[in-house]
């Protein structure tokens, strides 16, 4: 099990910025990938940034250039820097980490834990 805690959301104005934090705690050894989502009012939750543990990056083509993701692997962090905020990128912004371990059997046993998500809103 990983427990994971976000934190670092608010409101801010258009072309403002924050950092989003996400604290993992529990079989943190068991991450692969740490994973931003965002859901705004009445859409569905979408991807907006992932890094591997090896460092591998990916973003959605809405917040390219204007996101940054990264973790810390001492303290088992991961965050999200969002610059440039323009009001649609207003959503609640939910950690997620996927897992990987082996069972007793020695089959790989794959997961995707949640946080509780952290609301940012950005005002035009």
């Amino acid at each position: 099990q990983v427990q994971l805690v976000e934190s670092g959301g608010g409101l801010v104005q258009a072309g403002g910025s924050l950092r989003l934090s996400c604290a993992a705690s529990g079989r943190v050894s068991s991450i692969n990938t740490w994973e931003w989502y965002r859901q705004a009012p009445g859409k569905e939750r979408e991807l907006a940034a992932s890094i591997t543990t090896g460092g591998s990056t990916n973003y959605a083509g809405s917040v390219k250039g204007r996101f940054t993701i990264s973790r810390d692997s001492v303290t088992n962090t991961a965050y999200l820097h969002v610059n440039s905020l323009k009001p649609e990128d207003t959503a609640v912004y939910y950690c997620a980490a996927q897992t990987m371990h082996y069972n007793d059997a020695g089959a790989p046993v794959v997961a995707r834990y949640w946080g509780r998500g952290t609301q940012v809103t950005v005002s035009s």
